[in-house]
Formats: structure tokens, sequence, C-alpha cells
């Protein structure tokens, strides 16, 4: 409940310019900043080299009009980390997006490494030219690590959202991992991250669901999964997922992106570990259990044909367990 709270709280002073929270409380700063230049410079120490360039057409030859894709963000949405375009979270969600709807699907990404939340204005911008049907955000570690105040980094994912939503395009956002599994951290200022990025996608959710959006979090598949398995499912830098870290991050995202374009697929056939579990709560209710367990959507819903309630919009809460697959989930085929 408390978390469900501050998430409240910061979606709030983003809607209304409060001044939101700040997740340090009583621990000493200085002690925390240093730790923060210490991680820095040792995940700097092994630098990862630009991303993949993955714009283009995926599924060439099926037939129809192409379905049109747009993935923002920082650098987890560029598929930093990793050395061939089919690696890259992009290009596996617009691999298995053509899969699902028998659709070629053109795929143009903006996103860019190091970029805070207020960097989606300018990209929303780019991706508008291109009319996409659906965009997938993925956004939110950046402003942890630079101290940014949630509420403003919230109001721009907001503002991101609603411009997306306007012109017509599905969005789903993938939220705030939980950066307090990153190997190069160390206590107290692991707990802090941990506590501010879920915070922070507790709150997204709520603005994004609000804006008609749905939410993906992306928390636990640098939680308990990457914990389990560290050399697997970080690259080397220890701090960007791998290939079968960004495999799981986008067998999360691509049921959502699916259900968003009213596509039925099989998703058995395509995610063969998937199961469903179904609730309707209050959405900053839905928000904080969501930051809590990996690859649970949040979407907007009605209930006896009103989408409010007391406690404000209602939301419908999916869980999906799966495990990440060995290996990405298809070729690329972009050009």
């Amino acid at each position: 409940m408390l978390r469900a709270l501050t998430a409240r709280r910061v979606a709030t002073a983003a809607a209304y310019g409060g001044g939101g929270i700040t997740a340090l409380g009583g621990i000493t700063v200085g002690l925390v900043m240093a730790e923060v230049r210490l991680a820095r410079r040792i995940i700097q120490a092994t630098p990862n080299g630009d991303p993949p360039h993955v714009d283009g057409l995926y599924g060439r030859g099926l037939p129809g009009e192409p379905l049109s894709f747009a993935m923002l963000g920082d650098s987890t949405a560029a598929g930093l980390g990793v050395h061939t375009p089919d690696e890259t979270p992009s290009a596996l969600l617009a691999d298995g997006l053509s899969a699902i709807s028998g659709r070629p699907v053109r795929l143009v990404n903006v996103a860019v490494s190091g970029s805070r939340s207020e960097a989606l204005a300018g990209q929303v911008e780019q991706v508008l030219a291109a009319a996409p049907d659906i965009a997938v955000i993925m956004i939110g570690a950046n402003d942890v690590t630079s101290r940014v105040r949630a509420a403003d980094a919230v109001r721009h994912l907001a503002g991101a959202v609603e411009r997306l939503r306007t012109a017509g395009c599905e969005v789903v956002v993938g939220t705030c991992p939980d950066l307090g599994s990153v190997k190069p951290l160390m206590q107290p200022l692991k707990w802090v991250a941990r506590r501010a990025s879920r915070q922070l996608a507790a709150a997204q959710t709520i603005a994004v669901v609000e804006r008609g959006g749905r939410s993906v979090s992306l928390g636990d598949l640098l939680g308990r999964e990457f914990a389990a398995d560290p050399a697997g499912m970080f690259s080397e830098d220890r701090y960007h997922p791998s290939a079968r870290g960004y495999a799981a991050a986008a067998m999360a995202l691509l049921p959502s992106m699916a259900a968003a374009l009213d596509l039925d697929p099989d998703l058995d056939e395509i995610l063969p570990d998937a199961r469903r579990g179904e609730g309707v709560l209050p959405v900053y209710l839905a928000a904080a259990e969501a930051a809590e367990k990996a690859g649970t959507e949040v979407a907007g819903t009605r209930v006896a044909g009103r989408d409010r309630g007391p406690r404000g919009r209602w939301a419908t809460l999916l869980r999906r367990v799966r495990r990440a697959p060995a290996e990405p989930m298809a070729d690329s085929s972009a050009a």
C-alpha cells in the first residue's frame, strides 16, 4: 500500500506540477554519490560501442500492408550491449509482431543511449512522420541514475504517450527496470536504486494507463532472473542486458503489443511458457503490484460501464510468467 500511495503522489505531482519525492530519504547523500561515481567508472570501463542499426522491413514477403512499429527510449530500447541486429529488443519485437499478424512490419528505432525521459518529446517528433500503428517506449533508468525528480520524468513520459495516442498510435511502455540488481552497485546504493526505480515504474504505469497506453513491468527481469544467471543475462559491462536478457524483455512486451492491436494470436506457439491471470484494481494499486512482478501488464478497463471508480481509473492487471529463451525468437529480415 505504501508504494501505491507513493506512486500516486508522484503521478499527481507530474500532472499538477508538484515537487514529487526524493528517493534518498535519510541516506547520507555524500556516501551514495561516491558509490554512484564508482559504479559509473566500473560500467564505463567496459564500453559496448554503438547499438546495431535495426531500421527496416521485417517479415519480408508476407502479404498485406506493413504495420508501422516505432521504438523509443534509452540504451535498452536501442539494444546497447549486443552485437547483431536480430539480438536487439526492437528487432525481436518486429519479428514477433510480424509472425503474429502475418504481415510485414516496418521498424523505425529512434532510441538513443543515455536518454532520460525529457528526450522523449524529440523522439516522438521523429517517429510521427512514420505514422506508427504501435510504439514501444523503454525509459527510466537514466532518470534514476541522474537523480531526476520522479514527477518530472513521469510528466515527460505522459506527454509522449498523449501525443502518440492523439495521433492514433497504440502505446506499450516497458517501465523502469529494477536497478538494484546491477552488479557494480553496492549497499546502500543498491537499496536506494531499487527503491527509486520501483517507485518510478509504478508512477510511470499510472501516467501511461491514464492516457490510454499499456504498461509492462520489466523490473524483475533485472531482478530474480538476472540475479540467478548474471553471466548469461547481462552484457559485458554488467549493466545492460545480453541477448538473452533482451529476449526476456521482448517476450514480456510482445503479448501486450498484440493485445493493443486487437490481434488474437495463439501465443502458446510463440511464447510456450506464457500463463495468464487477470484482475481489476484501481490503477494506482495495479501499478504498485505490477512494479513487483516482471511481465505484468496494466491497461485501462471498464467496470459496470464506467472507466473510473471512487479511487480513480479502473485497470486490468495481467500476469504472464515465463522463462527467458536460450536464444532470440526469430532471425531478423530487415533491409
